[in-house]
């Protein structure tokens, strides 16, 4: 059965995380992913981690599944007329180069639309093709530090922290998947390829949100304020006796239950605390009282009392926990695959579920150059001879 990106084409020049990271979800639904490598080593990240599986490294293996791999030499210019010949029977061009690199390689917008007036064009970059940092370079910790997540990160006193996920990379990816499906869509009513110019540091922006527009109406800087929020308590972490877990009064209705669970019943009532607004303003007094009463308890016990209450709460997972949860078990999070060097293996599974497609069967991460008879020869008629000529002359 077709999926919902069956018969897309994407050539992706990308590597490391922010890149690949979109081309996995475009892949779990159902595109095909060239992936084109450097014949010298591919992708970095098949070499990143001392954590080897028969050679193969788990960063690439998380990122790269339902993907083919062709490696080609893009600084030569016969890999650059091989490349658009392939370009010109794809619908996207994806990487993550920064805008001087694109025009070497002949990867840039102006020439891929020459070659195919049809051609998507989806290029992630630090800071994007316009601007004073458009040439500069740019990592997550770079991107978290610099687009104000780290400011509102961590505990109040203590120095900077960044996420723990990568979301100065990963957004990037996500932000490109839905970019990438909406210019998709808009050629097929219209019949005319497009370029997308992604900046992750635009990205680590919009992510900011409520954050930003707070700021921007109130002139008041945030700093980090650990698990709590900024206009809501109780919204934290509490300790128990022998874990952590979190509670979410989001809504007024909650605080009455949350109470009552706690023993605490006089609160709910209490004037300094009935009310959001007054908790935030009496916040001080408030969740030492809180804290007490939550350290007295063990983290699954209550946590099934605020269950049964309908309070919102949560453990706070380590991996091995919720990779083991039913809940995500239930939904195919966790799914298994085959590799030919590294076995079976599990991974992490594709969270767009849709009707009319069930989830398929997972093709594990290429070897690099895995595909190269595939598509030089299968899909662009090139000779043996030929592949045997560029091979030897380390073009592929």
């Amino acid at each position: 059965m077709e999926s919902l990106l069956s018969g897309i084409r994407i050539l992706d020049l990308s590597r490391v995380l922010a890149g690949p990271y979109g081309t996995l979800l475009m892949g779990d639904l159902g595109a095909e992913i060239i992936k084109i490598e450097d014949p010298e080593g591919g992708d970095p990240t098949r070499h990143l981690t001392p954590q080897k599986v028969e050679g193969e490294d788990p960063y690439f293996l998380g990122l790269n599944r339902n993907k083919k791999s062709i490696t080609l030499k893009l600084t030569t210019s016969q890999g650059r007329e091989i490349f658009h010949r392939l370009v010109k029977v794809s619908d996207v061009v994806y990487d993550n180069f920064r805008p001087d690199v694109l025009e070497k390689v002949g990867a840039d917008y102006e020439t891929l639309q020459n070659v195919n007036p049809r051609i998507i064009s989806c290029s992630i970059s630090g800071f994007g093709h316009t601007g004073p940092r458009q040439f500069r370079p740019a990592f997550d910790l770079t991107l978290q530090a610099m687009g104000g997540a780290m400011s509102v990160t961590g505990e109040p006193g203590r120095p900077p922290v960044r996420l723990g996920l990568p979301m100065g990379d990963l957004a990037g990816g996500m932000f490109a998947a839905y970019a990438i499906s909406a210019a998709l869509f808009f050629r097929e009513k219209t019949g005319k390829g497009l370029k997308i110019d992604l900046s992750l540091l635009d990205c680590q922006v919009s992510l900011l949100t409520y954050m930003a527009q707070y700021y921007l109406f109130n002139g008041v800087i945030p700093g980090p304020i650990g698990s709590g929020h900024q206009s809501i308590v109780p919204y934290q972490a509490f300790q128990t006796q022998d874990r952590w877990v979190v509670v979410a009064v989001f809504v007024e209705k909650f605080w009455p239950k949350f109470c009552k669970v706690l023993g605490l019943e006089s609160l709910a009532s209490d004037p300094r605390f009935d009310k959001n607004q007054k908790r935030l303003q009496n916040k001080a007094t408030l969740i030492p009282l809180l804290e007490e009463a939550v350290r007295k308890w063990k983290g699954e016990d209550l946590l099934q009392k605020l269950d049964e209450e309908d309070v919102p709460a949560a453990p706070v997972n380590t991996l091995d926990r919720i990779l083991a949860d039913p809940q995500i078990l239930s939904r195919n999070m966790v799914v298994e695959m085959a590799h030919p060097k590294a076995g079976r293996f599990k991974t992490v599974g594709n969270p767009v579920k849709v009707s009319l497609f069930p989830e398929e069967k997972f093709e594990p991460p290429p070897l690099l150059s895995q595909h190269n008879e595939a598509v030089y020869r299968g899909m662009l008629g090139f000779s043996s001879t030929d592949l045997r000529s560029w091979k030897k002359e380390g073009i592929i």
